[in-house]
């Protein structure tokens, strides 16, 4: 498997977490911004976010509509961010 090789500054660390945890913002969302897939999010999150609130994101996203642009009603536009 290869290993993914991703250099963020401070600011996208923060900005890539945000998004995850964001219910509306989709893994499109995301790798539109990013260029990472779902699974790239979730390796990247186990390595930017503590054990304990790892566990709890997995929890929240798993089999979340919204988290996936063809599952949703509405069809999001960007990432609206709270700045």
């Amino acid at each position: 498997m290869k290993k993914l090789k991703l250099e963020l500054n401070e600011d996208d660390k923060n900005r890539l977490i945000q998004m995850a945890w964001q219910d509306r913002t989709t893994f499109d969302a995301i790798k539109r911004e990013f260029g990472l897939s779902e699974n790239q999010v979730k390796n990247v999150m186990r390595t930017l976010i503590s054990k304990p609130a790892y566990n709890r994101w997995r929890k929240r996203v798993h089999n979340r509509k919204t988290k996936h642009e063809k599952k949703v009603e509405y069809k999001p536009i960007r990432f609206q961010g709270p700045w």
